[in-house]
């Protein structure tokens, strides 16, 4: 077991460790559904669709899914926390489904200081006033873990930012959204078979 997972405690079943956790940050609730904040979690719900599954609700206060892209074992889950308490979810997920290492887990999530449907991918770093990043560095004790970002775009100057992510897009909008949604779920596969490196170098480059 490495130093990551014994200082997140024992795996909670036995079995083979997953590859790769991807989590979709988001809101659980109809009321949330196609929020801006939410498009993380869209994330994780296509790539389970694409695998012929769906997300289920497990006992580490998540939806999740168990799916194979090519030889990888990965996990996709949404945690049933709201999104600024998410770091109580990945915790359970990691120690759940046995993740072994901060760079084996993958955060989706919305950015707003990236232009609407900007993708941007990298390992580790700051945590750029998002709550819910905030939230699993502390529960996780590292930074180290990856990150997917969507950009959202800023709110208008007479809007804060927490109720523009909470909102849902215009129809304009939301097709650029949507695209960036399926976007990410091809990095996501891209990323199971080339690594961290390559596809950043594919999907950084990418404009809207």
């Amino acid at each position: 077991m490495s130093q990551f997972a014994r200082r997140l405690g024992k795996p909670g079943r036995k079995g083979t460790p997953a590859d790769l956790l991807v989590v979709g940050l988001g809101n659980p609730g109809e009321q949330f559904e196609g929020t801006r904040h939410n498009v993380g979690a869209a994330v994780v719900e296509v790539l389970a669709a694409r695998a012929g599954t769906r997300l289920r609700k497990t006992k580490a206060r998540s939806l999740a899914a168990g799916v194979l892209m090519g030889a990888k074992r990965v996990v996709l889950a949404f945690p049933q926390t709201f999104v600024n308490n998410s770091g109580e979810a990945v915790r359970l997920l990691v120690r759940s489904y046995g993740v072994q290492e901060a760079h084996h887990i993958l955060i989706v999530h919305d950015e707003l200081d990236l232009e609407l449907g900007r993708l941007r991918l990298k390992a580790g770093g700051g945590l750029a006033g998002h709550n819910g990043l905030r939230s699993i560095t502390n529960h996780l004790g590292t930074t180290e873990y990856i990150r997917l970002r969507i950009g959202v775009g800023k709110p208008p100057p007479s809007q804060a930012g927490a109720d523009w992510v909470l909102r849902r897009p215009t129809k304009a909008d939301r097709e650029i959204l949507d695209d960036a949604v399926e976007r990410a779920a091809d990095a996501v596969e891209q990323l199971t078979v080339e690594g961290v490196e390559r596809t950043m170098a594919t999907v950084n480059q990418r404009r809207p």
